[in-house]
């Protein structure tokens, strides 16, 4: 299970024309997930997420997390996350977890990060095209695999 969480001033989620999705301070989280993907990468991941000290303190220095300043997030799906681009210039996706598999993964995701913080985690619609619109506050951009712990 990979991440890619942006630390964002605002951000939205837009489905054919509807917001699905807004938070202003917060973090924007790109989710990819992988067949061999279990409940123990979600839960270590989500503690991850959660515990990451990248908001600033009263010196201006990244050391809350998104718990500690009451922030709220959204969850998007994202195949991509897993391309491979050795071979030639077309990305492969046969790493992605396919739908049945992936969906499920997915919800737990949302509904552990949810308890994690305490509170209601927005998200867009998995397998939808999505427009995703964000300002990355400082700009912070982080990837974490739960495949590879360092």
């Amino acid at each position: 299970m990979k991440v890619v969480i942006q630390r964002v001033s605002e951000a939205s989620v837009t489905i054919e024309g509807e917001q699905v999705a807004k938070i202003d301070n917060g973090l924007l989280i790109l989710l990819g997930i992988v067949n061999e993907d279990t409940l123990e990468d979600i839960r270590w991941l989500t503690n991850k997420v959660v515990n990451l000290r990248v908001f600033g303190d009263e010196n201006g220095v990244m050391n809350k997390s998104i718990k500690e300043i009451g922030g709220d997030a959204i969850v998007v799906s994202q195949f991509t996350l897993h391309a491979l681009t050795k071979k030639g210039n077309r990305p492969s996706y046969i790493k992605a977890a396919r739908p049945d598999i992936a969906i499920p993964l997915y919800e737990l995701f949302v509904q552990q990060l949810e308890t994690d913080l305490g509170k209601k985690v927005q998200t867009g619609q998995f397998g939808a095209m999505m427009q995703v619109g964000l300002v990355n506050d400082g700009p912070v951009t982080i990837i974490i695999d739960s495949k590879n712990k360092e």
